[in-house]
């Protein structure tokens, strides 16, 4: 049986490539698999094919590699197409990054109007759009990592529902655990010169301004009564611009931002509360890997991970991305409840290994590859 995969960028490095990975090792032995990308990070298992693109501009870079993956893959023979992007000549489609309209119909509410009209007028968006819904519409099976991302594929573009099957991004529960604080905790608080009774919040996610960074900063910023607050801050993004906000809500000093770093699980360890109030994040990874790490969690509604997290149990859930005061309380309920809540998000976590999530990936395909059956026995 001959597989291919599309991923754009294939560098191991988010929870995208690690779920990819791990479903590919599934298949390793009973599969020849193929991976389209423009930029990889060698696995002996697969052979890859690289897929020029224009990089002149992201609206160009999308359009063209579409375009030359679907040239590509004519001139291979599959028994079945799998992408993790926005392409148009796939079986099946893993649709990690959601809905682009909801992400736009979410801006709107936040956004001055001047830069709602750009929505209208930006190519980028106008292709996105418009790929979006062709890949929602000819393909035969798409993959949605929550039922939040479900919902908006049937809201906003009719599929019908029995094309979509929901299953939710697994976590490595042995690399993130409760147990790395034991070796990590004090030296990773030490490297960073975080005193052992510091009350440590955790941020995870590249993209700050999506990602709700600017709400954590003015939620932190009104809490008084903690004097040795940190925010260790892990991603890409504006930093000055996030600096900027920190200094003039008086807590510029209780920041510390760290690149993405392939070491994460260190960086939970060391850390008390995880929160990501986030603007839209079809599942966010960073999410469950801070719940497998045993440390409560504080998302938003609009985060499919949020559907993991029962109010008050695992973390909190909040239903208004502007209510600061509300986030500041959750944060200081969070931090004083944090054995209790952290137990039971890894409770919780444990449901939903990487293994499992691509075991449920591959006997979803067994509808399009009959014979696929055979290795579930």
């Amino acid at each position: 049986m001959k597989l291919i995969f599309i991923k754009k960028n294939f560098l191991i490095y988010g929870g995208a490539e690690n779920y990819m990975k791990t479903l590919m090792d599934c298949f390793h032995g009973k599969a020849d698999i193929h991976i389209m990308a423009r930029k990889w990070a060698e696995t002996p298992e697969a052979t890859f094919h690289r897929i020029n693109s224009i990089s002149l501009s992201s609206f160009l870079s999308m359009i063209t590699f579409n375009m030359n993956v679907c040239r590509e893959i004519k001139n291979i023979k599959a028994d079945c197409i799998i992408s993790f992007e926005r392409t148009t000549c796939q079986d099946i489609y893993r649709a990690g990054e959601g809905c682009h309209i909801e992400w736009l119909r979410l801006r709107k509410k936040i956004d001055p109007s001047w830069k709602r009209y750009t929505f209208l007028i930006n190519p980028l968006h106008i292709a996105l759009l418009r790929l979006e819904k062709k890949a929602f519409s000819d393909t035969k099976l798409i993959i949605a990592n929550s039922n939040m991302v479900k919902s908006q594929m049937i809201n906003h573009y009719a599929i019908p529902e029995k094309k979509i099957k929901v299953i939710y991004n697994g976590v490595d529960v042995k690399r993130f655990s409760p147990l790395n604080a034991e070796n990590y905790r004090t030296r990773v608080r030490n490297e960073l010169s975080i005193s052992e009774n510091a009350k440590v919040i955790l941020f995870v996610g590249s993209g700050f301004e999506r990602k709700g960074l600017g709400t954590l900063i003015r939620a932190a910023s009104l809490m008084k009564s903690e004097k040795n607050l940190r925010l260790v801050i892990i991603g890409r993004g504006n930093i000055n611009k996030f600096k900027s906000i920190a200094k003039k809500c008086g807590i510029h000093n209780s920041l510390l931002f760290l690149n993405a770093r392939s070491d994460v699980e260190k960086l939970y360890a060391a850390a008390d509360i995880f929160v990501l109030p986030t603007i839209y994040d079809p599942f966010s990874n960073a999410t469950l890997e801070a719940m497998a790490s045993g440390l409560p969690v504080i998302t938003t509604r609009n985060n499919g991970a949020a559907e993991l997290i029962q109010d008050g149990e695992e973390g909190f859930v909040l239903e208004d991305l502007t209510d600061y005061a509300a986030l500041t309380e959750k944060i200081g309920k969070a931090l004083s409840s944090r054995e209790s809540m952290g137990y039971k998000a890894r409770l919780t976590a444990e449901k939903y290994p990487i293994e499992q999530a691509a075991e449920e990936f591959m006997k979803s395909m067994s509808g399009l590859i009959p014979y696929t059956k055979e290795f579930h026995k």
